[in-house]
């Protein structure tokens, strides 16, 4: 009995790791008047924002039909608790909300009452965007992601075999883990997208979802893909944004440069939650993954994503091939520090690819990197460093943002991102 007890305590204690965004959000709600926190159900939107409010929040649930009726004269409840701060999850389910929300924040505004009127959740990044934008001036946006690295501290395997969705993450072994990440799977597609309109077969869009899990950090060959579902091109383009829009998916766009090479520029795909990537392939626990082909592609959508999540909100990301297999992994251009490359790497190797040396002398970015599943940092040759995953998020999650343009030295095509 005192060992069942122990355990339970340990695994409440654990339940209260600290959020990376955490600090983020109270900075924007000390400064704007509605804050939007994103991300994928399951994630942990709602607990942080609990806990940000502590006993002075009013919490709605805008899918419960009692909550969304306290909103049938929404004028007159949100002024009756002005004095709290009003958290609203799944705000997307009613969109007619935002036009409402304008005008409560304005009068709010006249009686001095400037900040932290409101944090919306949603699951569902483009339509909340649109519908935010009758909000203009008004909202701050947070994209709250699954556990990573710098929240996980020292149990880089763990997070990578289950993926940082907290109820998997947590789970008791890898079997309940595994359990847990089939459900949520299974949930999502035959319950969650239809609510939000799409109507397409859960047993089409899995097949879809496992399909980009099987081609992990490529391409997206939408000709194959198509051929692969029977479908044509552009049904494939509105399943990968759908994915892309949930959150679910990262699309990694081609960095343009005019360097005289033929460059591709397809994007390239992952499965953004590791622990996902693993259900969908069926990889049950870390020995398992070792002697799967996709072990590879899995770390390096791994590191993507935490590197990513790391990196200051301005940074945005792409990656760089020629036709003739010149590549960076991952290229992050960071305003004020230049454009970082970095090579990804399973192991303890650290030597790159040739194709990575030829990249970079196209480029010449400010800082290289070859980031390895090891702890220890050296350099390799002028200029270019082995590091290991934990000391590179710390270093991009230290950087201040210093403004300014950044580059490679070489003319180029911005792209416009939110990193999702």
């Amino acid at each position: 009995m005192v060992i069942i007890v122990f355990v339970e305590w340990c695994a409440i204690i654990t339940m209260k790791m600290h959020r990376f965004q955490e600090a983020e959000v109270v900075d924007r709600l000390a400064n704007m008047p509605a804050v939007v926190l994103l991300g994928p159900r399951q994630v942990g939107k709602t607990t942080l924002a609990l806990d940000i409010a502590g006993n002075d929040g009013v919490y709605l649930d805008l899918e419960s039909p009692s909550d969304r009726a306290k909103l049938d004269d929404a004028e007159l409840f949100l002024s009756s608790v002005e004095d709290k701060l009003v958290i609203l999850d799944e705000v997307q389910r009613v969109p007619e909300l935002f036009q409402i929300l304008r005008g409560v924040i304005d009068k709010s505004r006249r009686k001095g009452k400037r900040f932290g009127r409101f944090l919306l959740l949603g699951s569902a990044s483009n339509d909340l965007l649109q519908q935010s934008e009758t909000l203009a001036g008004r909202i701050a946006y947070v994209e709250l992601c699954p556990f990573s690295v710098m929240e996980a501290k020292n149990q880089n395997n763990k997070l990578w075999v289950r993926g940082g969705f907290p109820d998997s993450f947590l789970a008791r072994d890898d079997r309940n883990s595994m359990l847990w990440r089939q459900n949520f799977i299974r949930t999502y597609l035959e319950r969650d997208i239809p609510l939000l309109g799409p109507r397409i077969p859960p047993v089409t869009l899995r097949r879809f979802w496992t399909m980009l899990a099987h081609v992990q950090s490529g391409m997206g060959n939408a000709a194959e893909l198509a051929r692969g579902l029977m479908v044509d091109g552009k049904t494939i383009a509105r399943y990968t944004d759908l994915m892309v829009d949930l959150m679910l998916v990262r699309r990694l766009q081609p960095f343009h440069v005019n360097v005289g090479k033929r460059l591709v520029k397809s994007p390239k795909l992952y499965v953004r939650d590791s622990g996902l990537l693993h259900a969908l392939l069926q990889i049950e626990d870390h020995q398992a993954l070792l002697g799967h082909p996709v072990v590879g592609a899995s770390w390096e959508g791994f590191v993507l994503e935490n590197l990513l999540r790391s990196a200051p909100p301005q940074a945005v990301p792409f990656f760089y091939r020629t036709v003739v297999g010149a590549e960076i992994d991952l290229l992050l251009d960071i305003p004020g520090h230049g454009c970082w490359a970095i090579e990804i790497k399973f192991g303890l190797s650290s030597r790159p690819e040739k194709g990575f040396h030829i990249a970079c002398e196209d480029l010449k970015p400010a800082r290289k990197f070859v980031v390895n599943s090891g702890q220890d940092r050296y350099p390799i040759s002028p200029g270019l460093e082995v590091i290991g995953l934990d000391a590179m998020c710390a270093m991009l999650a230290g950087l201040e943002f210093k403004g300014g343009a950044s580059g490679s030295g070489k003319g180029r095509k911005r792209v416009r991102s939110m990193n999702l």
